[in-house]
Parts: C-alpha cells; sequence; structure tokens
C-alpha cells in the first residue's frame, strides 16, 4: 500500500498555485526526479542518478550534519570522489512550499542545483540536491559546508528565509565563504529577483472575469496585431481562442513532464483521420471556464455563441471512423491515460460540398486560410522520411545486414494540438504531420540555380499531406496515397522511438512501455517500418524484433466485407519502400512455414491466409499483416465480431481464437451533449442532483426514477422545442423554407452510400407524398406533419450515391412547393454535412434513421448520438443496434427489416424476390419522370429491379412502411414519445467513448491511469 502523498504548494498572494512537482526550477540543468516510496520502502519510480555507464551510483556517507536538537530536520553532505558535485541530504516534514524554500535558500547562498530528486516517507520528504558554486565546482570548504547547512535549517525551520550575518560569495579557489551583508553582492536585490522568478513560474493563468479580458485583449492587438479598440467577431474569436490555448499548454505541458517523471506504459494511438470539429467550446467546457469567458466577453460586447461560430471545421477525417478516433482523444485525456494520438495535417481536409441545381460539387476546403490558433508548429520536431532506392548489402562485425539507400526524402513537420480532458488536470497531445521538401535537395538545387526543380520538388513534397484520402483509380493515385501511409507511419515511429530511447536503452522493455494502436489498415505498414528499424537501424536478429513488434501492436478493423480490405500492389510497393516488401515477404514465408506444420497441405487455405495474394495483380493484403502480427484484433460492435469470427476473417479466428474481442464504438458526451445540447445538458444534471454524469455516464440510467414524473416531461419538451426552433432558423437560413416546429423533424444525416439506403428514405418520402396527394382534404387532417432532412457527402467518383443526391433535391423541390402539401411534409437537404452542422442538427431532431441493410454496418456512432440527446431511433438490427436495442429496450425504438442471418439467403432468391407494390410504383414514378431528369435516374433505378436489388431495398420497403407508420401513432402521444425519450437518453451510458476507452485500456492495451496532481 503506497504512502498518501502530499503535495507541496508555494505560497504567493493572490496566485492559483502550481504543484512542485511540476515546476521548472530556476537555473537547474535537469529537472526534478519525484520518488515515491511505500510503507516497505519500495520505489515506485526508481533513482535517475547514474553515471556514464547507466549503472546506480553508490553514495557514501562523508559529513553529517549537527542540527540543533529540537529541529526535525536532519542534513547530510556527502562529497564522494566519483561525484562532481556536492549532494545534500536533506530530510525535513513536509510542509506547503517547502521544496521552493529550499532551492530559493541555494539560490541566495549562491549555489547552482545541478539536479534534484524527492523521495516521499510518510508525513517526511527526503530530498537529495546536487549542487556546486558559482565555478561549476564541488564544494569542499568544511566552514562553509557547516554554514551553509546552518542556513538550510533556518530557512527550513524557521520562515522560509535565509537568515545569518549575510549570504554566501565566492573567493578564489575552491569552496564559499560567508559574506557580509551589502557588500558587493547586492543580496537584497538578489534575493528579490529569485522570489519574483519563483512567483511567476508558480502561478497559473488567473481565470476571473478581468484577468480573462485582459487575456484577449493582449492577444488581439499583440498576437492577432489588431487594435484593442476597434475589431471585429473573428478578431475576437482570435484572441480568446490565443487565451485559451495559454491555459491549454500550461496542464499540457505539466502533463508530459508528470508522464516523463512517472515513466508510465504509453499509448501511441494511429488515425489516419481525426474529425476534431471545432475546439473553442469543447475546451474551454473541459477545462471549467465557460462561464467565465462568456461573461468576459460580455463585458467586451461580444456574445460567447456569436464568438465561437467563427471557427471553422479542423478537415482532417471524413466520416464515423474519424470522428470516433475524436471522442476516443477526448476519453483519453479525460480518464488520464498516458497517451500520443498521431495524424496527417491535411491541408485541405476531405472536400467542401457545393449544391449547384441539386448536384453535389467539389471544391477544396480551404479551412488553413485563415490560420489555426488550437495548433503549434514544432519546427524543431522533424524527421526525414525516405522513399524509393535501393537496398544493399553491407558487413557490420561479422553480420551482413540490409542498407537502405534511398532515392527521395522528404521531411516531417510536428504540429501539436493539445487534447484536454474533463474534470481533471490532464491534457494529451495530438500530433500531426505536415510533409516539407528536404533542406538538403532544396539547397542543392538553389545552389545550381535550379529555382524551379526547387519549387516543384517543394511542391511535390508538400503534396504528401495536401488532401485526404487522395483519388486512387490511378496508379499516380495510388502511388500517392501509399506514400501518404508512409509518410505518416514513418515520422510517428521515428517519434515513438526517440521518447523511447530517451529514458531506455534495452528494446527489449519496449513492450512493457510502448502500445501501439492501429486503427484499420491504413497504418499497418508500421508493422514492417518497426522491422526494419528493429533489424537493420537496432541489429536485432530476426526473431528478437519479431517478438517485440508482435507485443506491441493492436489492430481495430471497421470492415464487414472482405472485399473491402485493402490490398496494395506489389510492384507499387517494391518501388516506393523496396526494404519493407523484402520484409513482408520474409513475414509471410516465416508465418506459412508456421501455418503448414499447424494445417497441414491445404492449400486453398494457405492461400487465403497468405499476406501476399497471387492473381493478376500480385499484392499484399495489409489486414492480413495485421492480423499476424498484432495481439489483439477487435471488431468495434457484438454483431461486428460475429460477422468477423464467421465471415471476413473465419481461417485466422479458428487458428486464433485468443486474438479476436470487440469494443463497442462509444461517442463522448461532454462533446454530444454538454457543448451541442447545454439545455439538456443543465436538465440532466438538475434531475440526477449533480454534474457527475458528464465524467461517470453511468449516472444516466438515474434519470429512470423520475420518467414518468410530469415536470420532468414538460421540461424535455421545452428543451426539445427550443433546439427545434435553432433549428428551424438554420433550415430558413440554409434553403428559405420555413417549418414547422409542431412537425416531426426525421433526420437521416450520414455519409451517402448505397448500403445506408438513404434511397430507401428519399423512396419512402416519395410514398408519403404520393398518399398525401390521393388523399381527401377530412383525411389530410389526420396525417403527422414530418419535416425530412437529409445531409452528407458523396464521395467524388461515386456515381450512384451523386445520383441519390440529385434525386433528394428534385423529390424535394416538388412536395416543397406543392400547395396540396403544405406543412404535411418539407424535404431539407443540408449541404456540406460537418461536425458543427450535426452538432445543431442532433439536438433538434424528433426522430433518426439507421437504415443499413443488415450486417453491412459496423458499429455506427451516429445512432449513439442521436440516442444520448433523446431522439428516437428507426432502425435496423444492425452494428450496435443490436446492443442499444438491449439498452433501451426494442419498445423504445422502431425496428424494421431482414436480419443478418437473413439476408445472404435473400440475396441468393435474386430475381425471383417480390417487391411490394407501394415499391414498385415508387420506383416507377421515378423511372418514368415524374421527378424530372428521365434519362439521368435511369442507371439508379436499374440498381433495384431485376433481380439488381443486393441492399434489399424492395425486400423491406414494406417493414420499413410499418415502423414509419408506427412513429407516427407515437408521435400524436406527446406523453408517450417524451416518456420513450427520457428512457432513450438514460439508457445511453454504455454508448460512451469512455467505457470504450477503459475497455481497451484493461484488455487490449495494458495502461494505467496517470493522473497528474492539481
Amino acid at each position: 500500500m503506497s504512502a498518501a502523498i502530499s503535495v507541496s504548494f508555494l505560497t504567493t498572494p493572490s496566485l492559483q498555485q502550481r504543484p512542485f512537482s511540476l515546476l521548472p526550477p530556476c537555473n537547474l540543468s535537469s529537472p526534478f526526479s519525484v520518488r515515491f516510496r511505500t510503507s516497505n520502502g519500495r520505489h515506485l519510480i526508481p533513482p535517475r542518478a547514474s553515471n556514464d555507464n547507466n549503472e546506480p551510483q553508490q553514495l557514501t556517507e562523508t559529513t553529517v550534519s549537527a542540527v540543533p536538537s529540537n529541529s526535525s530536520t536532519m542534513i547530510t553532505v556527502q562529497n564522494e570522489d566519483s561525484l562532481d558535485s556536492t549532494l545534500f541530504l536533506i530530510r525535513a516534514r513536509n510542509r506547503i512550499g517547502l521544496l521552493q524554500v529550499i532551492t530559493r535558500a541555494f539560490k541566495i547562498l549562491g549555489l547552482t542545483i545541478e539536479r534534484a530528486t524527492v523521495e516521499l516517507e510518510g508525513e517526511y520528504f527526503v530530498k537529495s540536491f546536487f549542487v556546486t558554486d558559482s565555478d561549476g565546482k564541488k564544494v569542499e570548504d568544511t566552514e562553509s559546508l557547516e554554514r551553509i547547512k546552518e542556513a538550510l535549517v533556518d530557512a527550513i525551520d524557521g520562515d522560509g528565509s535565509v537568515s545569518g550575518s549575510g549570504g554566501v560569495g565566492l573567493v578564489s579557489g575552491r569552496g564559499v565563504v560567508v559574506r557580509k551583508a551589502g557588500l558587493g553582492m547586492e543580496s537584497g536585490e538578489r534575493k528579490a529577483k529569485v522570489e519574483k522568478m519563483f512567483g511567476f513560474m508558480d502561478a497559473f493563468l488567473k481565470n476571473d472575469s478581468f484577468s480573462l479580458q485582459k487575456d484577449i485583449l493582449d492577444h488581439v492587438e499583440y498576437t492577432v496585431a489588431r487594435s484593442r479598440f476597434i475589431f471585429d467577431d473573428f478578431e475576437a474569436y482570435q484572441g480568446l481562442s490565443y487565451s485559451v490555448r495559454d491555459r491549454l499548454i500550461e496542464r499540457w505541458h505539466d502533463t508530459h513532464r508528470y508522464f516523463k517523471k512517472k515513466d508510465p506504459k504509453r499509448l501511441y494511438f494511429l488515425s489516419l483521420e481525426f474529425l476534431m470539429g471545432r475546439s473553442l467550446s469543447n475546451s474551454v467546457i473541459n477545462l471549467g471556464i465557460r462561464d467565465q469567458y462568456a461573461d468576459a466577453l460580455n463585458q467586451l460586447g461580444f456574445e460567447f455563441e456569436v464568438v465561437a461560430e467563427q471557427e471553422a471545421d479542423a478537415a482532417l477525417g471524413n466520416g464515423g471512423l474519424a470522428r470516433l478516433c475524436a471522442c476516443q482523444m477526448d476519453s483519453l485525456a479525460t480518464l488520464d491515460y498516458p497517451a500520443w494520438g498521431y495524424g496527417l495535417r491535411y491541408q485541405y481536409g476531405l472536400f467542401r460540398q457545393i449544391i449547384l441545381d441539386g448536384f453535389q460539387l467539389e471544391e477544396p476546403d480551404y479551412w488553413l486560410n485563415f490560420g489555426n490558433p488550437w495548433e503549434i508548429e514544432r519546427v524543431h520536431v522533424s524527421y526525414p522520411v525516405k522513399f524509393y532506392g535501393t537496398v544493399e548489402e553491407e558487413g557490420i562485425q561479422g553480420q551482413t545486414i540490409k542498407v537502405w539507400i534511398p532515392g527521395e526524402t522528404v521531411e516531417a513537420v510536428a504540429y501539436d494540438n493539445p487534447i484536454p480532458g474533463y474534470g481533471t488536470r490532464n491534457a494529451i497531445n495530438l500530433r500531426l504531420w505536415a510533409a516539407k521538401p528536404s533542406d538538403q535537395y532544396d539547397m542543392e538545387s538553389y545552389n545550381t540555380g535550379d529555382y524551379i526543380n526547387a519549387i516543384m520538388d517543394r511542391q511535390k513534397a508538400e503534396t504528401i499531406s495536401n488532401v485526404l484520402y487522395p483519388d486512387d483509380r490511378s496508379y499516380q493515385g495510388k502511388e500517392l496515397r501509399l506514400k501518404q501511409h508512409y509518410f505518416f507511419v514513418s515520422a510517428s515511429l521515428q517519434d515513438i522511438i526517440r521518447r523511447f530511447r530517451d529514458d531506455h536503452n534495452n528494446f527489449d522493455e519496449f513492450p512493457e512501455k510502448v502500445a501501439l494502436q492501429i486503427n484499420d489498415t491504413h497504418p499497418s505498414l508500421a508493422i514492417a517500418e518497426v522491422m526494419r528499424v528493429l533489424v537493420d537501424e537496432e541489429h536485432l536478429d530476426w526473431s528478437r524484433a519479431w517478438d517485440i513488434t508482435s507485443r506491441v501492436f493492436s489492430f481495430t478493423t471497421h470492415t464487414v466485407h472482405a472485399e473491402a480490405l485493402e490490398k496494395i500492389p506489389v510492384d507499387l510497393l517494391g518501388n516506393l519502400l523496396p526494404r519493407h516488401l523484402q520484409i513482408i515477404y520474409e513475414i509471410n514465408y516465416k508465418f506459412m512455414e508456421e501455418l503448414k506444420s499447424m494445417i497441414g497441405q491445404d492449400y486453398d487455405r494457405l492461400s487465403r491466409m497468405s499476406i501476399v495474394e497471387e492473381g493478376a495483380v500480385k499484392s499484399i493484403r495489409m489486414a492480413n499483416l495485421s492480423i499476424v502480427c498484432c495481439q489483439i484484433v477487435n471488431g468495434v460492435s457484438k454483431v461486428h465480431l460475429d460477422l468477423l469470427k464467421e465471415r471476413v476473417f473465419k481461417d485466422f479466428y479458428e487458428l486464433w481464437p485468443q486474438k479476436f474481442q470487440y469494443k463497442t464504438n462509444g461517442v463522448t458526451q461532454r462533446r454530444w451533449v454538454v457543448v451541442s445540447n447545454p439545455n439538456l445538458s443543465s436538465l440532466i444534471s438538475k434531475w440526477l442532483g449533480t454534474e457527475s454524469w458528464i465524467r461517470n455516464v453511468d449516472l444516466l440510467a438515474g434519470l429512470r426514477q423520475h420518467v414518468s414524473d410530469p415536470d420532468l416531461q414538460r421540461e424535455w419538451k421545452m428543451v426539445k422545442k427550443v433546439n427545434k426552433a435553432r433549428l428551424a432558423e438554420y433550415i430558413e437560413t440554409l434553403s428559405g423554407i420555413k417549418v414547422s416546429l409542431d412537425a416531426m423533424f426525421d433526420v437521416q444525416i450520414k455519409r451517402i452510400h448505397e448500403y445506408k439506403r438513404q434511397l430507401l428514405n428519399i423512396l419512402g418520402i416519395i410514398h408519403r407524398y404520393d398518399c398525401i396527394k390521393n388523399m381527401e382534404t377530412s383525411d389530410r387532417r389526420k396525417v403527422v406533419p414530418r419535416v425530412c432532412i437529409i445531409g452528407g457527402k458523396a464521395a467524388p467518383g461515386y456515381d450512384i450515391a451523386k445520383k441519390i443526391i440529385k434525386l433528394c433535391h428534385v423529390v424535394a423541390e416538388k412536395i416543397n412547393n406543392d400547395a396540396d402539401i403544405g406543412d404535411l411534409l418539407k424535404l431539407v437537404f443540408i449541404p456540406d454535412y460537418n461536425v458543427s452542422v450535426a452538432e445543431l442538427v442532433i439536438p433538434g431532431s424528433d426522430l433518426s434513421q439507421h437504415l443499413s441493410t443488415a450486417g453491412h454496418e459496423a458499429s455506427g456512432t451516429g445512432s449513439m448520438k442521436f440516442l444520448m440527446n433523446g431522439c428516437l431511433l428507426l432502425a435496423t438490427a444492425d452494428g450496435a443496434i443490436v446492443e442499444i436495442m438491449e439498452e433501451v429496450g426494442a419498445d423504445n425504438m422502431f425496428l424494421f427489416g431482414a436480419k443478418v442471418n437473413e439476408v445472404p439467403a435473400l440475396r441468393e432468391k435474386g430475381a425471383s424476390l417480390k417487391a411490394p407494390l407501394q415499391f414498385l410504383r415508387v420506383v416507377r414514378m421515378v423511372r418514368d419522370g415524374y421527378f424530372g431528369f428521365k434519362d439521368y435516374f435511369k442507371s439508379l433505378c436499374d440498381t433495384l429491379e431485376d433481380g439488381k436489388d443486393f441492399y434489399l431495398l424492395g425486400y423491406d420497403f414494406a417493414s420499413y412502411l410499418e415502423a414509419q407508420a408506427a412513429a407516427d401513432r407515437t408521435f400524436v402521444d406527446p406523453e408517450k414519445w417524451i416518456h420513450m425519450s427520457i428512457l432513450s437518453t438514460a439508457g445511453s451510458g454504455k454508448f460512451s467513448s469512455d467505457k470504450t476507452i477503459e475497455e481497451y485500456a484493461k484488455h487490449t492495451w495494458g495502461i494505467e491511469p496517470c493522473k497528474c496532481p492539481f
């Protein structure tokens, strides 16, 4: 059982205090090392002091202090010959500010602390200070040593001042002598200066309204370079953001200093996508200073909400995987795990969606045009990344090693983004890499006068990190995408290995200190890269290197079909990364030999499991490489794991069942409730009687106790109406369409894809329109009014998805302009859907549709965001929906469609599978040109008829209409609808990313929380 830890603070009037262990002491050449002891004296962190051979120094006692008998302080001096400084061992009862008192005393005495360690023993601290005089030499004069000890005792046991006849000064020769006050030392001035420096270093930035206003105005004037007397909303946003970033950096530095001292096992989270959204609101809420900033801005004449709207979304990803990674980074910070995120700093992100006459057009998303105040460029953190070239053999110490001679080198420059946790001091780092030309080649071109080539090389290098997922339909596109993957992997691993080697020299310790998480197969080249570093650069033998590599990686796949798994043509890989292809071949050879010994000569199975795929285009299967190497293979829902075991990776599961796990994806309630739906957040806190649910999401279940309370139902309904009003205002501003707040807001927002079946939704809307159009006027009064909202982007080369977007617009034009329909039905397409738009749409939704053909959605985090916000779900039993059913109950959802196990048999029926008449009618309306563009939609209609309905829209259509009718019946019973809405939020706790991360930490990564002390 470890001893209780008491963190000392330096008492400085009117300043918030820093913990001593995080304070960078004045003029120290190395930081303090803090060591805590358990009751049996065992060190939790080993001593740092070492000699040149990295062996612990044996310190022998040479001088023992005599201190007053009434003092609890013990001071021992050691001047062993092996030491290059004098060691003062001080044992004293802990009290506030003690460390600062001692360091200040040494400073005033004219001594320099070269390094220091601190151990905790119950209520006592044992402090070791290695000090030198102002010549950098040991203090050996006995008289001087005694007087130093007397001064230290006086300072420790007294009021913290260094008393006596004066300071200590250096005379010619070794050691120090007592110097009388006022004789050449200017001791009062020096003491005042040192105390002031400690005061500055020991204080956090203050968060009162006046201090925040001053910081904002200072940044407006000195960082943004605008007059503090005349600046607009955007400049206010910039000043505000830099002010918030200052406070993030405080926590960020403290956290990483603490991580370095504790030296825990660290997680490195590798993902090509992080869809972070806006940072301002999330940061101030996690820092706990949102209200203070709102008040400060209000006094300056600005509104926080208006200023926050000036921020652009960080365009660093696309869809659910990217947003999932952002949620997981938030949870890692909040739960105090020692983690780093690594990704790419895309210059243009994915693309900006423009709708022109109903057609999707793509434009670059110039999200960095006005700068990004949240990132910190680390020009001193850059690594060379190599491409092309040849592999040669060299003999070193009797061994033949491979040497990769690159043909091209680019530089990876780091951009850091602090990620704050909620309710904690921890702030972790998301490091993004940008590609720059190598200085060497740049200078060679300039020196030879080849300026055009220099410019072209620069542009070629920077292209690597310009755009997320470059179009890979051409060879050049495939090569650029592979370059992007390896650039990301190489830079990240160089940084990770450099950090490991700062404190460790033995790579056998690598798996005990490093966990590498591969998110999908994009970073899988990291496996070959680690092997290359260990074998070629560290000269480890293959078996030792493979043992290390196979214990550091874990792999999460989001794929549900083997056909969608990533493959790299061998010719392309061999040209761009010749050494890596050799390594992958060697991995595969050894794996195949091992596999033959286990399963015999089953060549079909050997062929399926091989990392190298033979065929017309010989390729490397990156998923197979990941499974062979990684210690854990994760699915992202219970349904997904079943698909992996039974279909996608069946052969591997039968070989290594222990490798396969699932961690259901989650979303962070801090972003998707607290930030995006503050009214609901306040209401939940009011009825639970605590805000603790923001960190402990299981507490949401407490809402079930109040679900029938009419006061809660009334307040819940009012919050929903306010959110719908915000969304209605946005829709009117966007499209000019006015919508009724009494209508059901029916929403489907996600990436446009055939399997997500936005087309099923649109056909259902056409059926609804057709029914209303053919009703008697008296019957129309019974219709539940609906506002149908669809949003999402189609991949630039995905023709069918783009036609679905166009169909949505022509149907909307027909419905919204039909006087017979009025407010009974509206259809709105929201362009350029992103995180910020989702934060507006989700809280204002009544019904959310999740229509994927069963067995095609790995998880589906969108449903979780709606669930947390009390939105009812209309969905198929796919992905995480199955687990949502278990938590909230199927009777609180509207379910329809074929089940996962039914889909294969239904597809086998082909053209014999008959669709209902309602489906055939609405498809015929589109095919016959009822909405125009008859020829354009022909190929879209062809995908639904004559046995080509792969995604089973026709089969599921009747069931879909029944679920829609059930939603209508429930909506006209407001009490029942609100009851179901409250239960949805109450049952959403399992789907927090906090839960997901805790599972990963325990069962996959083997990491523990490392909470930075306040």
